[in-house]
């Protein structure tokens, strides 16, 4: 994938640190957004990677940080092959509606897991028309399926989510026209930071994750069929229910 250039959201820690390490190791040029500058694994990328991994200050929640990003990425590269909108959030699993719900969280897991992809889609639509690939990657979740849902509680995240992926077929839709597509992957449950603290009772490794996202991103990029409805897959490559 040498001369593709990717742009991946939340690259501090977790999945999209990884992610941002796995597209590096197939060749791809990759602008690693940061968010919460305290976390240094950026500062650390390893030495035969880091002339192809650019870590960028990004805030997904705010329009003017959006434009900054695509103008540095125009600025280098005239271009962007890939976007993997990754950086969400979560929180309030024990909301009920018998008892409290923060409505204020909710709002602002609407603004990053919902709004925000759709803010960097935007902001960066016209360097991703001039890619190859003109591919969007939602990073999606198992708690976005409205047909599988068993959780109580879990309002915002599950809802933020599902709306991401109702977001992911209409922009699939309008990259169509243009030679683009879009996808959403579920990552598993993974050991990572999402809850505010490294869940070691989950499955997988966010490594473990990122490899698997990384190579159906590759194989979905070279698909030349085109459908009329984006994938909704896990990290393995399973088809997931919407």
């Amino acid at each position: 994938m040498k001369g593709k250039v990717a742009c991946v959201t939340g690259a501090d820690r977790g999945l999209g640190y990884e992610l941002a390490i796995a597209l590096a190791r197939k060749g791809y040029m990759v602008f690693a957004g940061r968010y919460m500058t305290e976390w240094t694994a950026l500062d650390h990328i390893p030495a035969e990677l880091s002339s192809l991994i650019t870590p960028i200050l990004l805030d997904i929640s705010n329009e003017y940080s959006a434009l900054r990003a695509a103008s540095t990425i125009e600025d280098q590269y005239g271009k962007l092959d890939l976007l993997v909108n990754n950086a969400g959030i979560a929180g309030n699993h024990d909301s009920s509606v018998f008892g409290g719900i923060d409505y204020e969280l909710i709002r602002r897991m609407y603004e990053v897991n919902t709004l925000g992809p759709l803010r960097m889609t935007q902001a960066l639509s016209g360097l991703l028309v001039q890619g190859d690939d003109k591919l969007v990657v939602n990073i999606s979740s198992e708690a976005g399926q409205i047909n599988q849902t068993w959780r109580e509680g879990w309002y915002g995240y599950c809802m933020s989510k599902a709306a991401l992926n109702v977001q992911t077929n209409i922009v699939h839709n309008e990259l169509r026209s243009r030679g683009g597509k879009a996808i959403a992957i579920h990552p598993g449950w993974m050991k990572t930071y999402m809850g505010g603290k490294r869940n070691e009772n989950a499955a997988i490794e966010a490594e473990e994750a990122a490899s698997g996202i990384v190579d159906i991103i590759i194989r979905y990029a070279l698909e030349e069929n085109e459908t009329a409805h984006p994938p909704f897959v896990d990290y393995a490559g399973n088809e997931m229910h919407w």
